[in-house]
């Protein structure tokens, strides 16, 4: 018997047969793991189907933990729900997700993405100044009373991903949620606080505050202001996943970043960087 095929991050074989999102959704689901270092239930598993497989992270309902602020047992159509909006950008931030069943009932089915080291997008600094090619996020205790400059890269990526959390509303960007990888790609992953209603804006990515927009950024915008709309295309795939209160949420989050032209500051409403930061 032949090896099975396997599939690439970006979810669709050589000959188009098969994409991540089929395979996640249809495929047989083996246990393989667990990620022991998660706030929730995150199992490492296998996937395959019609000769395919692939490697996922499989987070079940079930095994949730309750939040004060959150909806019991949405955390996993969140992370749906912030891959439908990643997709419609076009930038393929977060990696294939689908809602499905697997042997611990509903749950959420993520591509697994190998990072590939030696990528360094955070980083703490002695002195006031980022430097060239890096972005000041704040200065961060380190130990005796001693502080450095928390700083992140002045990436193209982690740019377009500051977007996205803005419009998703991320309550827990981490620098262990960025992932680096194959093709010079960078995904995001752990989506699951998101789509509030409350401006809950948590994040690392904070170096562009109060910049102004990149006009592909604005026009990316326009587009999921389009889709958002009454009988959006986004709008139908966000529906079952949240609440029409962060539907409407979500609209309007976008028409504020294309009224305002730029990426959003702190409120002061809220802790701004997420704990542990990574």
């Amino acid at each position: 018997m032949s090896a099975p095929e396997r599939i690439p991050p970006r979810g669709v074989t050589s000959d188009g047969r098969t994409s991540a999102a089929e395979l996640l959704a249809e495929g047989e689901l083996t246990v393989r793991g667990q990620v022991r270092e998660a706030s929730n239930a995150v199992l490492y598993c296998s996937v395959s189907y019609e000769g395919r497989e692939a490697a996922c992270v499989y987070k079940p309902v079930a095994g949730e933990r309750p939040l004060w602020d959150f909806p019991d047992g949405t955390l996993a159509q969140r992370e749906v729900a912030a891959y439908e909006v990643s997709e419609a950008t076009g930038w393929g931030l977060v990696p294939p997700t689908v809602l499905r069943d697997g042997p611990y009932g509903e749950g959420m089915c993520q591509l697994w993405i190998e990072g590939v080291p030696g990528s360094e997008l955070l980083a703490l600094v002695d002195g006031e100044e980022a430097g060239e090619g890096w972005k000041a996020v704040g200065f961060a205790e380190v130990g005796d009373g001693e502080t450095a400059l928390l700083v992140h890269a002045d990436d193209r990526r982690l740019r377009r991903l500051a977007v996205l959390d803005a419009v998703i509303n991320n309550a827990d960007r981490k620098g262990g949620h960025l992932l680096p990888a194959a093709e010079d790609r960078l995904y995001g992953i752990d989506h699951g606080v998101t789509f509030n209603v409350e401006n809950k804006l948590r994040t690392l990515l904070w170096g562009w505050a109060g910049e102004p927009l990149t006009d592909e950024a604005v026009d990316v915008l326009k587009r999921l202001r389009d889709a958002l709309g009454d009988g959006g295309e986004l709008a139908a795939k966000l529906s079952p996943l949240i609440t029409a209160a962060e539907l409407d949420a979500t609209r309007e989050r976008v028409a504020t970043l294309l009224r305002t032209g730029r990426h959003p500051e702190p409120s002061g409403e809220w802790p701004a960087i997420p704990w542990p930061p990574v």
